[in-house]
């Protein structure tokens, strides 16, 4: 596939250059005077939403400027990577990075942004709780019955996810691609929209992260499988996919990044501060409430994973042969 990225010498070189930001620090004594905009790419009201707001409030206090958070949904979570690609390089502007953004570009021959070269990544912090759940009315009591469902019934089982691209969409296709199962994506803007349509029996069951616990706790969804490496503290009854014959774990991790360019002593007053909300005891409190387990990795570290990243997820979208034009 041509999609006009380089993951070699070059691309590692021009990555670095990207994390290196090129000038000198300059804005360290004043850094920041004004608000700061901090993208969501997801609705209100989400597990991402929330737990980037307790961040960002967190880390507000320690930097002694508001850091305002904007909701830009849409797009498999991308819009905020294409909004901070052109914004100006003055730490101001940032957005989470989810792990779509690595995806997107290699499934279409005319990407709108380079991971590799548009975007300082500033700090990785988290991952998701991803799990499956179905109207609680629903025959399928199991995982197991749920799949043989779907394998019965080829081309008849939907499944919502919150968007193309993204680690839900993905891993449902890994999970189809494995047991022979031909079901359906709907994709959705986020998990409110994916958790009604379950609710309403639009669609068969939603692939996500836990803004259903509610909704699973209360009795109304019934959560058949998470993807976690083991089983959760939250819902210790119900089996990974591993236990269940799908040797897969998929937790989506996600960082911040602000536009290529940024000035090394900005991105550390960034860094710093996010890392102290990080391991903030009122934000683990938060982490926990969303089933999320800290994954801190520091600019060097996380620009470095990205390169990984951005080759791997390559390779997977080519192996299922996923494309978007």
């Amino acid at each position: 596939m041509t999609n006009g990225f380089l993951v070699g010498r070059r691309a590692a070189l021009m990555l670095g250059a990207g994390a290196t930001f090129a000038r000198p620090a300059l804005a360290q004594g004043n850094f920041p005077d004004r608000p700061i905009r901090l993208i969501v790419p997801w609705p209100p009201g989400g597990s991402t939403d929330g737990q980037m707001r307790s961040l960002a409030e967190i880390a507000s206090r320690k930097l002694g400027q508001t850091i305002v958070i904007e909701n830009r949904p849409g797009v498999a979570g991308t819009l905020g990577a294409l909004a901070v690609k052109d914004a100006r390089p003055d730490g101001y502007t940032l957005t989470q990075m989810p792990i779509s953004v690595f995806r997107l570009p290699q499934m279409t021959d005319r990407p709108n942004f380079d991971p590799l070269n548009d975007f300082t990544y500033v700090i990785h912090v988290t991952g998701y709780t991803f799990g499956v759940v179905v109207k609680a009315d629903r025959p399928w009591k199991t995982w197991q019955e749920f799949l043989a469902h779907a394998k019965a019934n080829p081309g008849k089982v939907t499944y919502g996810t919150p968007g193309v691209g993204s680690s839900l969409h993905i891993t449902m296709e890994q999970i189809a691609q494995r047991h022979g199962i031909d079901w359906v994506h709907v994709p959705f803007r986020g998990g409110a929209e994916n958790q009604q349509a379950t609710l309403s029996g639009t669609i068969d069951c939603t692939a996500d992260s836990t803004g259903w616990a509610p909704l699973v706790e209360g009795g109304l969804l019934r959560l058949l499988v998470v993807w976690t490496a083991k089983r959760t503290k939250r819902f210790p009854d119900v089996p990974t996919l591993r236990e269940t014959g799908t040797d897969i774990v998929s937790a989506s991790p996600y960082g911040f990044a602000g536009p290529r360019g940024m000035d090394p002593g900005v991105v550390k007053i960034l860094h710093d501060a996010f890392k102290a909300a990080l391991e903030d005891p009122a934000h683990q409190v938060v982490l926990e409430r969303y089933d999320m387990e800290p994954d801190y990795m520091n600019s060097a570290d996380y620009t470095a994973f990205v390169q990984r990243l951005y080759k791997e997820e390559g390779e997977m979208i080519r192996k299922l042969g996923l494309k978007m034009n």
